[in-house]
């Protein structure tokens, strides 16, 4: 058994798996918390690394395309800091975090587990039922169907078709894109029928999210779902995602300042947030 302890979580090998659990300290993000501990088994794996750093170093683990359902869900857009195949190590540790390194890859080649994409998820995903608010609503799915509610911070238009229950079985896709600098993210579900060319904001199969601390859990949400569609390698690949209208960059920061302002007065953004979110938006102006 190989293992080694940080503030940032517990790896622990035991030459078939890893267990992966998530550590206490403040830092850790709640959605690392949230996932909890993982089991991930050896030919889930394409590689380890360790990384030293004068303050700290990193351990990561490199996943077979196609094992976990989290990581296609999220399509390499999940910031380092929730990444549970991550782990802070700190300077005193270095040694541990080296000798871990190399009992994992001696396990590869002595398993010969290869590096090429698998037909099947080797992880189940996050533990149902599970429930997420975040944005302007929340997101329940209990492995049959999902349930999207709204809160006080949904668009009228939107609000008033009240909640929304999809079945698995109409679900072709999920998407999960986080904000990033003026675009807003989402959650969204690709049904049967349903117009595929309508921003997040006003789509009755997606949630928007604004950039706010809960925002990643929706990523778990999307996982869940995942894990439940037909896999990558046999689905029969979906048309891409229509394109957005892009806005004159102009209209597009008003309409971000509008945004804010809307998200101050109802008290969502603090002041403090809402100077330095206007700030940056009359910076690009």
């Amino acid at each position: 058994m190989a293992e080694i302890i940080q503030k940032d979580g517990i790896w622990a090998f035991g030459g078939d798996a890893l267990r992966l659990t998530p550590g206490r300290d403040k830092n850790v993000s709640v959605l690392r918390r949230t996932l909890g501990e993982l089991d991930v088994p050896l030919g889930a794996l394409a590689g380890i690394s360790f990384e030293q750093g004068p303050r700290s170093g990193r351990l990561r683990l490199r996943l077979r395309d196609g094992a976990d359902p989290l990581l296609h869900a999220t399509g390499g857009r999940l910031a380092e800091t929730h990444d549970p195949y991550q782990l802070a190590v700190e300077p005193d540790r270095y040694g541990v975090a080296e000798y871990f390194t190399d009992e994992v890859r001696d396990a590869l080649l002595l398993e010969q587990v290869p590096n090429t994409p698998v037909n099947g998820y080797l992880l189940p995903g996050p533990r149902l039922p599970l429930s997420v608010s975040a944005g302007d609503g929340t997101a329940g799915f209990d492995g049959e169907r999902v349930r999207l509610e709204w809160n006080w911070k949904t668009e009228d238009t939107k609000a008033a078709a009240g909640p929304r229950t999809l079945a698995l079985a109409d679900i072709l896709a999920v998407e999960w894109q986080p904000s990033a600098g003026l675009e807003n993210g989402h959650l969204r579900f690709r049904v049967r029928g349903a117009p595929a060319r309508v921003r997040a904001k006003y789509d009755p199969n997606a949630v928007e999210l604004w950039g706010f601390k809960r925002d990643p859990l929706m990523a778990l949400v999307a996982a869940a779902v995942q894990a439940r569609l037909p896999h990558p390698s046999t689905a029969v690949p979906p048309a891409p995602p229509a394109v957005e209208e892009p806005e004159a960059d102009h209209d597009a920061l008003l309409r971000r300042l509008r945004e804010l302002g809307e998200l101050h007065r109802e008290g969502v953004l603090t002041d403090e947030e809402f100077a330095m979110a206007k700030q940056a938006v009359l910076k690009r102006m």
